[in-house]
């Protein structure tokens, strides 16, 4: 018979096939009254696809007694409670290498977008406004700056090659100093006050939370530029949204935000900062590589193999 596993997604059509050939499926995602479909599968179901969002904690884990791997599509799992899975010998898997260009390439084009105000600038073809009032307004230069990177792990290390393409000098903040050609800061603040263009890489949860403070934001001044394509837990949005109003910086762009799919209506106004739907990582190739991952992980465990990408130690 084929091993139970607990579905809480849809994966890629191709990814699909292969769970269905491996795997028998039960949509908690779909489900009318998903505590019944619980009750029935959770005790035989030993695996399950999700992502990081997926809300797992101490409570979800008493009703799947026989669970002993999570796999997910996604690089985060701040929902999840890692603490309690590793306490029931139960393993998570992430995909987290599988999307490194694509973010990268995202921090870049926001920081780009940003300070050379390119929403604004298509609104400005589009309406008309260029043959009615003339040349666009100025914008302000990227090359010869200084781009500090708070986290220098696999995604701040790819935006930074990509920064050095670009010119730019770059500084990091980080656990401690690694041995690359950067600038190393030991406070966000130290690094902001240093940085024309801040971005924020490092990982969510409640170590970082806040990591962007006032204090952070005060640093990187009024002819500064924030990027997040992080998560919305990083900075603190509320004195996000004063800074950019009151000309603490000049601009931020967004990828991630503290309400989503819903941001404060207070950034939506503003009109120095570019907007992204969290989609840092969705193109066709970098999702289908997540969801394989996701796949090759379960496989993996289910044929007594190495798994492939751990982000846990069970006990």
């Amino acid at each position: 018979m084929k091993p139970d596993l607990l579905m809480t997604l849809a994966p890629r059509p191709h990814q699909l096939a292969q769970l269905e050939e491996r795997f028998t499926l039960h949509w908690l995602n779909k489900a009318d009254d998903p505590d019944a479909l619980l009750a029935r599968v959770g005790p035989t179901c030993q695996a399950m696809f999700a992502n990081g969002h997926f809300h797992l904690d101490q409570a979800f884990l008493d009703k799947m007694p026989a669970l002993k791997i999570v796999s997910i599509t996604s690089a985060g799992y701040e929902a999840m409670d890692v603490e309690a899975m590793s306490r029931r010998g139960v393993w998570l898997t992430s995909t987290s290498e599988m999307l490194t260009d694509d973010v990268a390439d995202t921090a870049i084009m926001l920081m780009l977008a940003t300070r050379r105000r390119l929403v604004e600038g298509d609104a400005y073809v589009r309406t008309g406004a260029w043959g009615q009032k003339g040349m666009f307004p100025l914008t302000v230069s990227t090359a010869g700056k200084k781009v500090g990177i708070l986290g220098l792990g696999r995604i701040g290390s790819a935006i930074a090659k990509r920064c050095e393409a670009l010119g730019l000098e770059i500084g990091y903040f980080g656990r401690g100093p690694k041995d690359v050609p950067y600038a190393f800061f030991d406070t966000p603040e130290g690094l902001a006050g240093w940085s024309d263009i801040l971005i924020a890489a490092t990982a969510g949860g409640e170590g970082t939370a806040h990591l962007v403070s006032a204090e952070t934001l005060a640093a990187l001044g009024p002819a500064g530029t924030f990027v997040n394509i992080s998560r919305g837990t990083v900075v603190d949005e509320e004195a996000l949204i004063a800074a950019l109003g009151n000309g603490t910086i000049a601009s931020a762009g967004l990828d991630v935000f503290m309400d989503e799919p819903n941001p404060n209506p207070a950034l939506l106004g503003l009109p120095n900062v570019t907007l992204y739907p969290h989609h840092a990582s969705g193109t066709e190739e970098t999702r289908d590589a997540m969801h394989q991952r996701a796949v090759d992980n379960l496989v993996a465990w289910f044929d007594d193999r190495p798994l492939l990408s751990p982000a846990n130690r069970p006990d």
